[in-house]
């Protein structure tokens, strides 16, 4: 493994990230609030609710124990509500409206274009190829002296695949700006995780969640790995209680339980591959293509028209014909096994 040559990152970020001073909440300044302490500096309701106490802004409790799964230091993680805030911290930090591009490869996750939008930033974009594979050369001649940032989403959504490491790594190798690999769906691919390179390149980003291993959606809780130094950038830039109390209880307590995700991601595996074997055997289904993620892409003959049908019949799937390189595909998320089932009768019936 050759290490890359060091990106200077400061010079990346805006100039008004550069000299901004984090707000300094009253928890920021005394973080023990289990102690039999007086509290009477942040205007809170002194009543006892549970919830009455404001959260710790830096949420140590759950990086501590992130950092422990991980075999990263707490000082690489920042939390977000939801990976999509912390994906639009990255656009605050490093993209100057009106004058910033980054780069996509659809079809990706819908949210980095949406973010974009949202700030004012201009979009380049670089299709993948018949394999759904990086076009490595065209993102690179495609970059520019104001492109900030590349999103490479793998395991890909929604093509289920990963990504070729040798390709990832010629990617941060080469883009002059931060490269954020989003890895929502790493845990049903046995692909390593970005996270044990995060010490070689300086300009990597990983985002994780945990909405779909750990089955938590309903809490929102986005999580980034980075250096340090982008850490602590983040850090001055984000909400200063942006992850409430009730998702730091909840996403805590389902980390301690790792043996519980385990099982559950180890069947959601058997079950993407016997629903992979049943959905090649529907007559109108012409490709099922490989996963790595808890969904199956399949083309099939007309995907508006069997969307239209399984939505009669009360089976809600995602129509990504609409997406390049995905005419006629639809897409099923892993149920239970009796969804599954059902999906599977139900196709046949069709």
């Amino acid at each position: 493994m050759t290490k890359m040559k060091e990106i200077e990152i400061n010079n990346l970020l805006r100039e008004n990230i550069r000299t901004i001073k984090a707000y300094s909440s009253a928890r920021d300044e005394y973080k023990d609030t289990s102690s039999d302490m007086v509290f009477i500096d942040a205007n809170e309701n002194p009543f006892q609710t549970n919830v009455n106490r404001y959260p710790d802004p830096q949420q140590s409790k759950v990086k501590e124990r992130l950092a422990e799964i991980k075999d990263v230091s707490v000082s690489q993680i920042l939390l977000g509500n939801g990976s999509d805030e912390v994906l639009d911290l990255l656009f605050r930090a490093f993209c100057e409206p009106k004058q910033d591009n980054v780069i996509t490869l659809p079809p990706t996750y819908g949210m980095y274009s949406v973010l974009a939008d949202l700030n004012a930033v201009e979009i380049k974009s670089v299709m993948l190829d018949e394999s759904f594979e990086p076009k490595v050369t065209e993102i690179l001649e495609t970059q520019n002296d104001n492109s900030k940032i590349l999103f490479l989403c793998s395991p890909n959504n929604p093509t289920a695949n990963s990504f070729n490491a040798d390709k990832i790594e010629q990617l941060i190798n080469g883009f002059n700006g931060i490269v954020v690999i989003d890895e929502a769906y790493i845990d049903f691919t046995n692909q390593e995780s970005w996270i044990t390179r995060l010490n070689d390149f300086n300009n990597l980003v990983v985002t994780q969640t945990l909405s779909k291993a750990y089955g938590l959606a309903g809490i929102r809780l986005g999580i980034c790995y980075a250096s340090e130094f982008v850490i602590s950038v983040l850090n001055k830039i984000k909400p200063p209680y942006n992850v409430n109390q009730l998702t730091q209880e909840k996403a805590f307590e389902r980390l301690k339980n790792i043996n519980d995700v385990t099982y559950e991601v180890d069947f959601i595996l058997k079950q993407r591959e016997q629903l992979m074997i049943q959905l090649s055997g529907i007559s109108f289904i012409q490709t099922v293509f490989p996963s790595d993620a808890n969904f199956i892409l399949a083309k099939v003959d007309d995907a508006n028209k069997r969307y239209m049908q399984l939505i009669e019949r009360g089976i809600v799937v995602r129509n990504r014909t609409t997406q390049p390189l995905c005419e006629n595909c639809l897409r099923f998320t892993i149920g239970t096994a009796e969804e599954n089932k059902t999906l599977i009768k139900t196709l046949n019936q069709l």
